[in-house]
Formats: structure tokens, sequence, C-alpha cells
């Protein structure tokens, strides 16, 4: 009988398909969405996204220096990876979540495995820098409307 570690060069490219084929099919019935200065969201737009995650609320990464995002994402690495393949630095992306229905301080929540960047100064989940967090604020301010 063969052990699974004999298997493993028959066992892996056969894993490796799958995951191909599932992260196409998630990327089809999920698309990301960029969204810039001349392509805003509404709170609409987001509402209905919110719809279909579990908590209502929508994952967001913000460029803060190119001053654009990506939404609709199940995960923020996924939308940070994208924003990088695109050209951005990593140490511009913060991650959030946004909970459309509600309003002030609570429609923005600064929490993301991302934004834990020890060489950034930043050991949480959480953006810690209150300036980051204003400026975060801003460009939300400028895409969504």
């Amino acid at each position: 009988m063969r052990s699974i570690a004999g298997l493993m060069p028959f066992l892996f490219p056969v894993f490796l398909a799958i995951m191909r084929i599932y992260q196409f099919e998630s990327a089809e019935s999920n698309p990301m969405k960029t969204i810039t200065e001349s392509v805003k969201i509404s709170r609409d737009e987001l509402a209905e996204m919110a719809g279909r995650m579990f908590g209502g609320l929508v994952k967001a990464v913000v460029d803060i220096e190119k001053e654009i995002m990506i939404v609709d994402a199940e995960l923020h690495a996924d939308e940070e990876a994208a924003l990088i393949a695109s050209g951005s630095k990593q140490d511009d992306l913060w991650g959030i979540n946004f909970y459309p229905e509600e309003n002030g301080e609570d429609f923005i929540e600064f929490d993301s495995m991302i934004n834990v960047r020890p060489r950034q100064n930043n050991r949480s989940r959480g953006v810690e820098n209150v300036q980051l967090q204003q400026k975060i604020r801003e460009v939300v301010a400028k895409l969504v409307v």
C-alpha cells in the first residue's frame, strides 16, 4: 500500500486544478469593483452588496495615495492583491468594512487582517493612527455618494 507522501506528486496537480476552477467561479459570481473619482459608488449599491455578505457589511481596501478603492470581495486580501497587481504599494493599502445601514462613525469600521503591519507601527487589525483614519475617511467621502 502506498503512503500519502508517495501520492503527493500525483495529487498536488489535481488539487491545484480544483483550486483554479474554484477561484475562477468565485471571481465570476462575485466580481470585485474598483471605485475611483470617475467611477463612484452609492450607498444603495453598497447596501445591495452587503445583502450578499454575512453580517451586512461590505469589505473594501483603500489606496490612500491613489485615492481609489476596491469593494465587494470575500477577503480583504483578495482586494489588496488586485490593487497591488494594478500598481498600488502595499504600504498605502488599508482594509475597512462598510456598514451601509449605519451613519456617521459607524458607517466605516477599521478592521482587517491586512492592517496588521508592525513595520508601519500598526500592530492590530484596526488602523491605530488617527491621522491615517482621517485620510481613509476623506478618500471614502470622495468615492461614496
